[in-house]
């Protein structure tokens, strides 16, 4: 039997995802978002959702576009630091030592150091209650070729992707593989 533990924001697992922005002056700036993820295919959209009261908030509403990196294991204590302070007082950047990088599609920049970023576009802004979701269109993802499979492909355990535990407040990484997508389950097709 399930106990019930009341309405909480527990979704397992969530990202942690690194939201470049430039401020009104220009200045880049990322924040950690952890509410956010693939919304549509086609066009291709990422979702993120942020409060009002965060200082990437204006910047995404200004130049309509934001970035989305992939925190990983090996910069994980950049990425707490990042969500720990805000841009309004702290240069991000200049005390990680993360290096910014302008994009060359979209008015945002993202941080050369994490192995995959989404060059977004602002699609739709939906006003839900204390946060604001932002929808962008993916125009582009860029990775680090280190990051890339024997296949061609993104490869999950070479990104090292870092998964924020909603109830536990903590970081975990990925697992190898335990089985195939669409296929696994097709022992119950009749």
């Amino acid at each position: 039997m399930k106990k019930s533990i009341g309405v909480k924001t527990q979704l397992f697992p969530t990202p942690v995802l690194m939201v470049g922005t430039y401020d009104n002056t220009g200045k880049p700036n990322l924040m950690v978002a952890a509410w956010g993820g693939i919304c549509c295919s086609q066009p291709p959209c990422i979702a993120i959702s942020l409060r009002k009261a965060t200082y990437s908030y204006n910047g995404i509403v200004e130049r309509k576009a934001f970035t989305v990196g992939i925190a990983c294991e090996s910069r994980m204590a950049e990425a707490d630091f990042c969500g720990i302070v805000s841009g309004r007082d702290v240069d991000k950047f200049e005390v990680t030592g993360l290096t910014p990088v302008k994009s060359d599609l979209v008015d945002a920049p993202y941080a050369e150091e994490f192995p995959v970023v989404l060059e977004c576009r602002l699609l739709h802004t939906i006003e839900i209650g204390l946060h604001t979701q932002f929808i962008g269109e993916i125009i582009d993802v860029k990775s680090n070729e280190e990051v890339f499979g024997e296949d061609g492909q993104l490869d999950i355990m070479k990104i090292q992707p870092l998964i924020f535990d909603t109830a536990l407040r903590g970081y975990h990484g990925v697992t190898p593989g335990i089985g195939r997508a669409f296929s696994v389950g097709k022992q119950f097709q009749k």
